[in-house]
């Protein structure tokens, strides 16, 4: 039963945690416009996978990274220039003429998924601190083989969670075309949010 649990908490810790608009859920929804529900499903796979990555390392060095919250400033930190330089792009992005299908566009959604989950700075703090609360409350340890049950449902549940906004990208495309066309723009301005709320963490605290 505590495996169970582990594995659930893991799953709604994701899911949950990151089903508000952001970086990884929003472009799985563009991509998913602009290329088809096939590439936003791979991009969401890779997306997922570097989930695993993450939540290892928040799991693991979960006592360390507690002890020297000077690393997880540093993370903060980085992330500011990530999200400022995501939102250059995608206003760039934005001022190009929107294609409701673009399927003609070459790479792998897959690996794009794995580059830019990789640029988010913010998901080790995050999956740290939803992990040490959970042991706080009793609903698993952070030990194997519990930790790594926690880790696998946290990535089934990112998976999920990317899916569910790629499948909702078509009702975007088929109802609110002032949305899809406009969605480059939607990921500019909440990037922007972002590095401002990141940045007053940093250095004003919360």
């Amino acid at each position: 039963m505590s495996y169970i649990v582990s594995f659930v908490t893991g799953f709604l810790t994701a899911y949950f945690g990151l089903i508000v608009p952001s970086m990884l859920n929003m472009t799985a929804a563009r991509t998913s416009i602009e290329r088809g529900r096939r590439d936003g499903i791979l991009f969401a796979a890779g997306a997922a996978t570097v989930v695993f990555v993450q939540g290892m390392i928040a799991v693991t060095f979960a006592k360390y990274l507690v002890a020297h919250p000077e690393v997880i400033t540093k993370l903060k930190t980085a992330a500011i220039a990530v999200l400022l330089g995501l939102s250059f792009f995608f206003y760039t992005q934005a001022r190009k003429k929107f294609k409701a299908k673009g399927k003609q566009k070459k790479g792998s959604a897959y690996v794009t998924g794995l580059v830019m989950s990789s640029l988010n700075m913010l998901a080790i703090p995050f999956y740290l601190a939803m992990a040490t609360l959970a042991e706080s409350k009793g609903l698993f340890k952070l030990v194997p083989p519990f930790s790594v049950l926690y880790v696998v449902g946290a990535v089934g549940g990112a998976f999920a969670l990317f899916s569910t906004y790629v499948i909702f990208s078509e009702i975007i495309a088929r109802r609110a075309q002032f949305i899809a066309r406009n969605i480059n723009y939607i990921l500019s301005g909440l990037f922007m949010v972002l590095a401002a709320v990141t940045a007053f963490q940093v250095f004003v605290g919360a």
